[in-house]
């Protein structure tokens, strides 16, 4: 490994080995690496300090500085700054094929100032059912190269390996879903992983020498693709997968029930008899469809019951092993009877505080009270000037009737009186019921119709006059 040639380079440079220990700097594809280098005095008056790349036990691929100058080449700046005594170096847009040994140095007697074992990863991010593809470099033909993965600090399980100048690879990878080929076209190995799942999850390596070299590292995250349900007892659910049907579109699809986490129990499965891309469960409680055209995949469960709650796989049926392309999670409740469905009760955070009943009851009676005092207010002044313009109107009426200084009689406690007009005579009558007085001083005068008079008067001081008018002659036009 990288750390290996590190080592080497301290038995062979002393100087170095008064630098700090060698450490690894990891980055992530398309990131930078900064790195600064310190010299002494004893080097100081060296113009010249490299960047360069160390391979084959040998430094090549050469960057150059020069004194306050910095030179940069395809993505590599190198800066000389006597005054801080620091050689600077940047590395921009880093690629996997960057990752290894690097040094720097001082020319001359080739005085190494520093040494870093740089590792460069691709980070790939999938989803469960797509392919990966990694082309690895041509550097490492000639050599027992494989395709591995890391477990631990120090092991590498081997996935699949081609052997020096072969073209295909020996698969060790379970049902087949890893190999290697050498494209001559690009000159390079590309490695191809199938139908990932999310347990495929991890860190890679593209090695020599049975994994124990790296030449590149991919750290791979594979996602689930999920859905949810929730249903009732006794009744019906439906779920949808999709899936690409320019990949899949021939293979059996399944419908399964997970047990003990990785295992998965098979409910349903389509077929390719006369039935077509179709099944039925024994109990004909679950049903499959396979549509093709579009890729989808459709479940219906009738009949539910609280036991189906849990999680399905949408998944490919292959001789091998189910590949799931879809994870379901289904929760069935009972379903609630009429008599607990008016019963049920409102949850505490959604129920008003007592408190504030009480104090809405109390300004509601305020409110009632005031508007009942007002109403009681407006009936007293009502009746109150009701009261005077029927007195007013009384008192008008009497005086319009009698009056004493006219010699018009002065009424009792009662009176009525009546107002006729006869067109013919002229004439006005005005008919009086009195309650005489006891009083004899004075004598009561009244105009009555010879008629009305009491043609025996008993005791009573009455005196009658007839009192006649001319009549005159009506004015037709008025």
């Amino acid at each position: 490994m990288e750390l290996r040639a590190l080592l080497l380079l301290l038995l062979c440079f002393p100087g170095l080995q008064a630098q700090a220990p060698p450490a690894e700097e990891r980055r992530r594809e398309g990131g930078t690496l900064y790195v600064q280098c310190p010299y002494t005095d004893k080097t100081y008056n060296y113009q010249w300090k490299y960047w360069c790349r160390w391979k084959d036990n040998r430094c090549y691929q050469q960057w150059t500085s020069a004194q306050y100058q910095s030179q940069t080449t395809d993505r590599i700046t190198v800066k000389d700054d006597p005054t801080a005594k620091t050689v600077s170096v940047t590395m921009t847009d880093l690629k996997a094929e960057d990752s290894g040994t690097y040094l720097c140095a001082s020319t001359s007697s080739f005085i190494p100032l520093k040494g870093i074992s740089l590792n460069v990863f691709k980070e790939v991010l999938q989803w469960e059912l797509d392919t990966l593809w990694v082309q690895c470099p041509r550097s490492i033909w000639g050599y027992s190269t494989t395709w591995c993965r890391r477990e631990g600090q120090t092991e590498c399980r081997v996935m699949a390996s081609i052997e020096s100048r072969s073209t295909r690879s020996n698969s060790r990878a379970p049902h087949d879903r890893t190999s290697m080929v050498y494209n001559d076209r690009l000159d390079t190995f590309t490695v191809t992983m199938r139908k990932l799942q999310a347990q495929d999850t991890g860190t890679y390596w593209c090695a020599l020498n049975s994994g124990h070299t790296r030449v590149i590292e991919v750290v791979l995250s594979v996602f689930k693709r999920t859905q949810q349900y929730t249903a009732k007892e006794s009744g019906n659910v439906s779920v949808q997968c999709q899936y690409k049907n320019t990949d899949y579109k021939a293979v059996s699809k399944a419908w399964c029930k997970e047990e003990a986490g990785t295992s998965c129990d098979i409910l349903v499965t389509t077929s390719s008899g006369p039935s077509g891309n179709q099944g039925t469960s024994q109990d004909g409680r679950v049903r499959i469809q396979d549509d093709t055209q579009q890729g989808i995949v459709t479940i219906t469960m009738e009949q539910l019951q609280a036991q189906d709650s849990g999680v399905y796989w949408c998944a490919l049926h292959e001789t091998s092993a189910l590949s799931r392309m879809e994870e379901v999670t289904l929760k069935v409740s009972k379903a609630l009877s009429d008599t607990e469905g008016t019963s049920q009760a409102t949850p505490l955070d959604n129920s008003p505080a007592p408190s504030s009943n009480v104090n809405t009851l109390i300004l509601l009676s305020v409110v009632l009270s005031i508007l009942l005092i007002l109403a009681l207010i407006t009936s007293v002044v009502l009746c109150v000037r009701l009261h005077r313009l029927l007195e007013r109107t009384g008192n008008q009426g009497a005086e319009d009737t009698c009056d004493n200084s006219e010699g018009t009689a002065q009424l009792g406690s009662t009176e009525r009186r009546e107002s006729s007009k006869d067109d013919s005579k002229g004439l006005n009558h005005n008919n009086l019921d009195l309650q005489s007085r006891p009083s004899l001083e004075a004598p009561l005068y009244c105009n009555i119709e010879p008629s009305q008079a009491h043609r025996k008067p008993q005791g009573e001081n009455v005196e009658y006059a007839v009192i006649a008018f001319n009549q005159f002659p009506r004015n037709d036009a008025g």
